[in-house]
């Protein structure tokens, strides 16, 4: 954490505008491509680029082209967030299209509670009321409109274990699910094809221009924004081009905890529960009432989602989901999501398992010490990561000591700190049967997930 107020204060007083011209377009062979065209002031224009590739599920030209523009503009103003946050202008100019004051509050909302992390970690206090302001000068209006759909799912795979699972259960429901994948890299597109993908992955590459990572590197402000927001206002589109009646998510109930215990600074909050009931109530008035947005693991905890994970060892080999080494395809071994996946699969896979998947055991790793205390909530602040609640990654170290004759060094660590009273506590098959009632599953899913549960149980 730094202070970057006086930076903040001092880059606003010099950018005052930003500027959200519009959006150019071209449709050719079932493939759509798209730049945007961002201006701060009359200093730094931006013209950041999405495309859809090629694809014979899309049909692009069965969607009117003033709905195709509402959809594209809606990922601009998502999009806009990554570059409005290097120097943060007072005012957004919205140029094409007048927002009404309920839409703006949807996405003034989204970027205050999006940067959470951004304004924690830059030691920045911001006023919800001003951090900044939306102006929408333009004369076209945001409208639903109708969808043809059939009862399939788009699924977005990140190459992680949570998408893997939703892809597995949803399998028992469609034949006819598409997996999305935002930027492809090695894990995601591995996983899709172990899955039964291989023909039927969405391929979407979202390129930042380059100024962005000059002004990074020059010392302007920089920090996390809601990535899964940009992902979910893209998979709408996606569902309105090919067809599908829902897009299944795999954000799972732990999302909801702060990263910031006691705040509601939370690295994952466009994974949240309160980000899906805004976006589904936002895409219902302004986009389409005939695509169902819902998260298929909302009901699940990490603990259950990993229970679930465990019994499918095809994907031991191809699954990652290592921020440090996503550009080699491997886990580095050396981070909290690392070692959080690492402990959350320890109850239900052996050491020797696990020591063939991350290449160690990272229990034994001293290193991680700061790590393991983040997680465990020995300290207040947990790492800035997609993980679960401290009390599940307790629960699974507590656990995984069954496996264990002789403790390792962290093992032994969280012995020490929590003592076995704490552990007697645990009981595995309560925690596997437990299915929250806070989420958005139609009853069908629903019982595809407490099947599943009583299956593994």
């Amino acid at each position: 954490m730094i202070n970057n107020t006086s930076k903040f204060n001092s880059l606003r007083h010099e950018f005052q505008k930003f500027i959200y011209e519009g959006f150019s377009y071209t449709l050719i062979n079932n493939s759509l491509s798209i730049i945007f065209d961002f201006y701060v002031d009359n200093k730094i224009e931006f013209h950041p680029q999405i495309e859809f590739q090629i694809e014979s599920y899309y049909h692009f030209e069965k969607i009117e082209k003033s709905n195709l523009e509402n959809l594209i503009f809606n990922i601009g103003m998502i999009e806009l967030i990554s570059y409005w946050k290097s120097m943060a202008p007072s005012k957004v100019i919205i140029k094409n299209y007048k927002l009404t004051d309920k839409q703006i509050s949807f996405w003034k909302k989204i970027y205050f509670h999006g940067l959470g992390e951004y304004f924690y970690l830059n030691g920045i206090l911001p006023n919800y009321d001003d951090f900044l302001n939306i102006y929408s000068v333009g004369h076209k209006n945001l409208r639903s409109f109708d969808v043809e759909t059939d009862d399939s799912a788009i699924i977005p795979v990140g190459g992680g274990k949570d998408s893997i699972v939703t892809m597995e259960l949803l399998k028992k429901f469609s034949k006819n699910n598409l997996a999305l994948i935002l930027n492809p890299r090695g894990a995601s597109i591995f996983t899709a094809e172990v899955g039964g993908f291989t023909n039927r992955i969405l391929k979407i590459n979202r390129t930042l221009d380059p100024k962005l990572l000059k002004l990074n590197a020059e010392g302007y402000l920089n920090g996390h924004t809601p990535f899964s927001a940009l992902l979910a206002f893209v998979a709408i589109l996606a569902a309105a081009a090919t067809g599908k009646k829902y897009v299944a998510l795999s954000n799972e109930g732990s999302a909801n905890e702060p990263t910031i215990i006691g705040t509601k600074i939370n690295h994952q909050y466009s994974k949240s529960i309160e980000f899906e009931k805004d976006f589904r109530e936002y895409i219902h008035e302004n986009i389409t009432s005939d695509i169902k947005y819902f998260s298929l693991l909302r009901p699940l905890s990490e603990f259950q989602i990993a229970s679930i994970f465990a019994k499918n060892p095809k994907y031991f080999k191809s699954f990652k989901s290592c921020n440090v080494g996503s550009k080699t395809d491997s886990w580095c071994g050396k981070c909290p999501k690392c070692l959080f996946t690492f402990i959350i699969l320890s109850p239900f896979l052996k050491p020797k398992v696990l020591e063939d998947i991350f290449g160690c055991n990272m229990l034994q790793d001293k290193s991680l010490e700061n790590y393991f205390e983040e997680l465990t909530g020995i300290s207040e602040v947990k790492p800035f990561e997609c993980i679960g609640t401290v009390d599940e990654v307790n629960a699974a170290l507590c656990l995984a000591k069954n496996s264990y004759k002789i403790l390792p060094y962290l093992l032994q660590k969280h012995q020490n700190y929590f003592g076995n009273d704490y552990c007697q506590k645990i009981n595995k098959n309560s925690l596997l049967a437990k299915i929250s009632n806070e989420h958005f599953l139609e009853e069908k899913y629903l019982q595809i997930l407490k099947s599943e549960l009583n299956e593994k149980n």
